[in-house]
């Protein structure tokens, strides 16, 4: 049996918890700062790397020139293919000619705004309320944390919300998602210890079927890609969540980890089969030098990333823009 629970205004302070959600600032203000921000650990390793290659006259693009640049676009973590394709535009507009950093910084923005393009980066939505976002990912992804900013996100926008604390197997995950929906202020389905997930995100899709909600986030398990009986109950989860209300989940996010690297590849391709992935929200930005990672996760599964995580704050989420992300990542 779940149980729901009223929002409520809750003004003590928790922000001795590491885990627990803080208030947002947009110190460095609009998009492009927050991005600039939050990819800094990447810019600082793929900058510098690329400046060390030049000298104040230039430098010739032959063939050593291209290999060194090749190994370090490599290092953000955004692998082979994608940097071999920067290498090989690169090569394609400037061999055998002296160049300068600026036209080699300009010539990747460009060849990574385009491997990053994708046609629908917004958040699905039913044809009619509620919409239904399942969110799976690994322990350690950030996932309950990043589920509360995505809500923080839609009550922000004037959205009426209920969240699922699906992850009944670790009372830490149901407590933190409690604290984040009394600090957004919305509705909350939850269920005693070792209840089975599915009956949370059934009665989780009721409730907001109940109260007239626009959508309905159900956290799950935190599960290793590799434990098939454990991806059968996504299986399940998104079985009876359609059973209640036909066409449910319309959106299927996973969160992975930005500074896991090219390990966060096995991760999308596990639960991208399992649970029929629809999106991605890219964790800990601001914390990892791997921010390059995103390249071969859209190149591999074509999934669009809907948001990134750019700090601790609540409001430290944002779409995803490719535009932008590609200027961040090699602004000065």
């Amino acid at each position: 049996m779940a149980f729901w629970r009223s929002k409520k205004n809750d003004s003590s302070d928790d922000s001795s918890n590491s885990s627990s959600p803080s208030a947002g600032d947009d110190a460095a203000g609009g998009l492009f700062g927050k991005m600039k921000n939050g990819l800094q650990k990447t810019r600082r390793v793929l900058g510098t790397d690329i400046r060390d290659l030049f000298k104040a006259e230039g430098r010739l693009v032959d063939e050593d020139f291209l290999g060194e640049l090749f190994a370090r676009l490599v290092r953000t973590d955004m692998g082979a293919g994608p940097a071999g394709r920067i290498r090989d535009r690169v090569a394609k507009d400037f061999r055998g000619r002296v160049v300068h950093l600026e036209e080699v910084v300009e010539t990747i923005t460009a060849d990574i705004r385009e491997q990053l393009k994708q046609d629908h980066g917004d958040l699905a939505k039913a044809d009619s309320p509620p919409t239904v976002i399942l969110v799976v990912g690994v322990n350690g992804s950030g996932k309950t944390t990043s589920i509360g900013k995505l809500s923080h996100h839609l009550v922000s926008q004037g959205h009426k919300i209920v969240l699922g604390a699906g992850d009944t197997f670790r009372a830490a995950a149901v407590e933190q998602l409690t604290i984040w929906a009394e600090r957004i202020g919305c509705e909350i389905v939850t269920g005693p210890s070792g209840v089975d997930p599915a009956s949370v995100a059934y009665q989780t899709t009721e409730k907001a079927i109940e109260i007239g909600a626009d959508y309905a986030i159900i956290d799950t398990a935190g599960r290793l890609q590799t434990q098939g009986k454990l991806m059968l109950e996504l299986e399940k989860i998104r079985r009876v969540i359609d059973k209640k209300l036909p066409g449910a989940p319309h959106e299927v996010l996973l969160v992975l980890d930005a500074t896991a690297g090219q390990n966060a590849i096995s991760q999308a391709k596990g639960f991208s089969n399992a649970a029929g992935c629809t999106g991605i929200i890219l964790s800990k930005l601001d914390g990892s030098a791997k921010g390059g990672v995103v390249l071969p996760i859209r190149e591999q599964f074509e999934l669009p990333v809907k948001f990134v995580g750019l700090g601790e704050g609540i409001e430290d989420m944002t779409k995803f823009d490719p535009d932008t992300f590609a200027a961040a990542l090699l602004e000065a």
